[in-house]
């Protein structure tokens, strides 16, 4: 490439110069890939178009994702596809084009980004791949999201080449489980390859003449006798499948056969799951500060996770009851949830329940109220160990899993891990760093409020330790090709006068694996299944859409008879809730089509305690007077119960309404599938998960939240057809349904997630004393780092 541009500014120099000056004078330090790009088309006159066009520099411009300025050097990081970063340093003068390190890059970024003090001449540099270079990594951008099945295939290979080694590895993680001193899977009888290969094919015989439907007990004698303990099947035609697996897999190991075969072994009985953050409640919670998706997608996830084990393990031939422990903050003062209770059963569960333990100040009083989960960190050290005991007192032992949610979670579950040697699971749902400009870059100036610096530091941290990482999309990971994913943005960073990473996160990792989630069956379901509708709530759904003189809502409707946009989410900046007021407002068409309905945060402000809330309300309330939009909007208070919203949603898609989520970044988008999954045409951001969600114009519709007026046309435009096309609402309508069916249900999700937990597990085993070296170098970056920016945030007020 380098070759290339160089050889086309020799050539062109002058119209090389002019386009790169042109940046220069924008006076911008720095410009961001629609920048450069809309730039550039600017540039391009007639007498150019001709030698531009399909050239190696249009090439280059179109793969710059920032630009940084500072003259006569202007530096790019360029992305030639998903995941795939490089370096280039421009001379305006010189006209000439150098590849460079990431290290030489982040220095010159945090040259110009700096605030006219001295930077430090010697940064901490963050670089993890000296760790990794053992390890087997992926090539392909395709095989990102796709860690278990590249890892099957390295752990098959291992085996066909080296039997002796990796076989004994296998069968000493045979030996290791057990449950209530029960001995599972192989007894210390069989302590060879060969005397496993031996005893296989003579149990095979006999199991081949019994009667395939007979029971574990009615050949116990034979098979303990043979080392061959409990777990193996609850029948002989079960017992027999996997013994056959297993001796396939020492004969000739496969991906397919080694993966099913791991995920057969009883081994996840005892499951934690950390959400630290917000007022985590089975009702009254939701809307509530920090407090949404992730809440539902946890007690879902539960539910899922406890049928799935069950059923596997009495598949596996064993009368044990699985254990799912939820651990959470408890918050004294948490109004009228539960969030103040210790403890509290999960409904739809046998026997999973939420524990809550408090945050403690220095003096170990405990902390009242609800904390902003962006000051968190002082207390998560401590409540880890105090989560620690209370999980050893409820289990009467370890778990075999630990799942983190979001950065705290993932953080506490980091320190269980290490302490109790568990599989750690993370789920990052969201990273906040992607959601804010330059939040790295210009760490300082969102310190104060965000305390990005320890949130960060954790995450790398975590993201590091997990020993799988489940993400519900491909862009969580990787992105596309014009936009980094989460995850990526971790690989090179620099916070300046603190630490700059070189080398992070590699989402060339075979940890990370897409696990996509559902919406409760029970509670979304399409509005045609008139059986299970919940009719008689209509009356509460139409007081809530249409009595005006309720002390929860705002607004009304003049005309009742148009459809309903509806959007439903947290109050906040990135959920951008006043963006879609501020869109309807600019679109009269829209108005004259369809009425507005919000249901997000708090109508009156005095009511909530959150700084961005309050923002986003008097925003709203601007927008409403600036539009002048009486009579086409109804705003309504969050409502907390998830059975009234899933009738909600069929009731406006009763009415030939549509969903509308305009997030400016969103992870993943569980409203977007309880819309689709309801019935309803769903318009939804094309930032993120629900661009893999929706196939747009088919399943539903991409927005971009940054074209507002652009969006506000698509929906008009639907409208529009739906009144010329008599089956147009019925076609999107359906094909959403068919697509969450198919793709996301929490039956997939929870059968996928106990399989990656069983392979990981396995893998943990097989690599456990190769990774000291990286668990030493983040020991000391958790230390030396981590527990120093902690301080910082806990010499603040830490009331909200």
């Amino acid at each position: 490439m380098i070759k290339q541009l160089n050889d086309f500014a020799t050539r062109h120099r002058k119209i090389v110069y002019s386009i790169f000056r042109n940046y220069i004078r924008l006076n911008r330090t720095f410009l961001l890939y629609s920048d450069i790009g809309y730039e550039y088309r600017q540039f391009i006159q007639p007498d150019t178009e001709d030698i531009l066009k399909d050239s190696p520099l249009e090439k280059f411009i179109h793969s710059v994702q920032v630009a940084a300025f500072g003259s006569p050097w202007i530096f790019l990081s360029i992305r030639e596809g998903v995941a795939r970063s490089r370096y280039i340093k421009f001379h305006l003068d010189d006209v000439v084009f150098t590849e460079i390190g990431v290290d030489e890059y982040l220095a010159f970024e945090e040259k110009i980004a700096g605030d006219g003090a001295q930077l430090d001449s010697w940064m901490l540099e963050i670089d993890l791949k000296p760790f990794n270079r053992g390890f087997p990594k992926m090539k392909e951008t395709k095989s990102i999201g796709r860690g278990v099945e590249f890892l099957n295939r390295y752990l098959s290979n291992r085996l066909f080449l080296d039997l002796e080694k990796s076989g004994q590895y296998l069968l000493d993680f045979l030996r290791l489980h057990h449950i209530n001193g029960i001995q599972l899977m192989l007894s210390t009888k069989i302590t060879a390859l060969d005397q496993l290969q031996d005893n296989l094919r003579e149990i095979q015989h006999y199991l081949e003449n019994q009667d395939a439907g007979s029971e574990w007990k009615q050949h116990e004698e034979k098979l303990i006798e043979l080392g061959f303990e409990p777990g193996w099947g609850a029948s002989t035609q079960i017992m027999l499948e996997r013994f056959y697996l297993l001796s396939d897999i020492l004969e000739a190991p496969s991906p397919k056969n080694l993966e099913k075969f791991l995920a057969a072994i009883p081994m996840i009985f005892k499951v934690v799951i950390l959400s630290p953050h917000g007022y985590f409640g089975q009702s009254n919670v939701l809307g509530l500060p920090d407090t949404g998706g992730q809440v539902v997608y946890i007690l879902d996830q539960v539910r899922a996770l406890e049928r799935q084990m069950r059923h596997s393990l009495r598949e596996a031939g064993l009368e044990i009851e699985p254990q799912i422990i939820v651990i959470t903050r408890l918050i004294p003062n948490a109004g009228d949830t539960t969030c103040g209770q210790p403890r509290e059963d999960i409904n739809g569960t046998t026997n999973a329940r939420i524990i809550r333990i408090p945050f403690r100040n220095k003096n170990g009083d405990i902390m009242p109220d609800w904390i902003s989960r962006f000051k968190i960190w002082p207390f998560l050290e401590q409540f880890s160990f105090e989560v620690e005991r209370e999980i050893l007192k409820e289990l009467q032992g370890r778990p075999d899993l630990v799942i983190g949610n979001y950065s705290d979670g993932n953080l506490v579950a980091s320190l269980l891990s290490e302490r109790m040697g568990v599989t750690q699971c993370n789920i990052a749902h969201a990273l906040e760093k992607t959601k804010y400009l330059f939040s790295a870059l210009k760490w300082k100036e969102y310190e104060e409020r965000y305390h990005f610096a320890a949130q960060f530091t954790a995450d790398l941290i975590s993201m590091n330790t997990a020993d799988f990482i489940i993400t519900s999309t491909y862009q969580e990971i990787a992105g596309d090709k014009n936009v980094l994913g989460q995850y990526e943005s971790y690989s090179a960073f620099t916070m300046p006068d603190l630490y700059r990473v070189v080398d992070g996160v590699n989402v060339f990792d075979p940890k990370f694996n897409i696990v996509s989630p559902g919406a409760d069956a029970d509670v979304y379901f399409p509005f045609y299944e008139t059986d299970r509708r919940l009719t008689d709530i209509h009356p509460d759904i139409e007081r809530l859409i249409y009595d005006d003189k309720i002390d929860y809502a705002f607004g009304r409707f003049d005309n009742r008879d148009k459809p309903v946009i509806f959007s439903m989410s947290r109050l906040d900046h990135v959920k951008n809730i006043s963006g879609l007021v501020e869109w309807y407002g600019r679109n009269k068409k829209l108005q004259e089509q369809a009425n507005l309905l919000l249901i997000a945060g708090f109508v009156d402000e005095s009511l909530s305690k959150d700084e961005e809330e309050i923002q986003q309300i008097q925003k709203i309330y601007q927008l409403i007077d600036q539009f002048d939009l009486d009579g086409r909007i109804r705003w309504v208070e969050k409502q907390s119960y998830k059975t009234f919203n899933g009738e909600l949603y069929r009731y406006i898609a009763d009415h030939k309404g549509v969903f509308v989520q305009p997030a400016l970044f969103e992870a993943f988008g569980l409203t977007v599938i309880e819309a689709m999954t309801s019935g309803l045409p769903t318009f939804a951001t094309c930032n993120g998960g629900p661009l893999e969600i929706i196939i747009d114009k088919e399943s539903g519709f991409h927005i971009d939240p940054d074209r507002g007026d652009e969006a506000a046309e698509i929906i008009s435009t639907f409208f529009d057809t739906c009144s010329k096309k008599k089956n147009y609402w019925k076609q999107i309508s359906d094909n959403a349904i068919k697509r969450v069916e198919e793709n996301y249900t929490w039956k997939l999700y929870a059968a996928r997630l106990m399989t990656l937990s069983r392979v990981y597990g396995f893998w943990k085993y097989v690599s456990n004393l190769e990774r000291d070296e990286t668990r030493r170098y983040l020991q000391m970056f958790y230390g030396l780092m981590y527990k120093n920016l902690v301080k910082d945030v806990q010499n603040q007020k830490t009331d909200n």
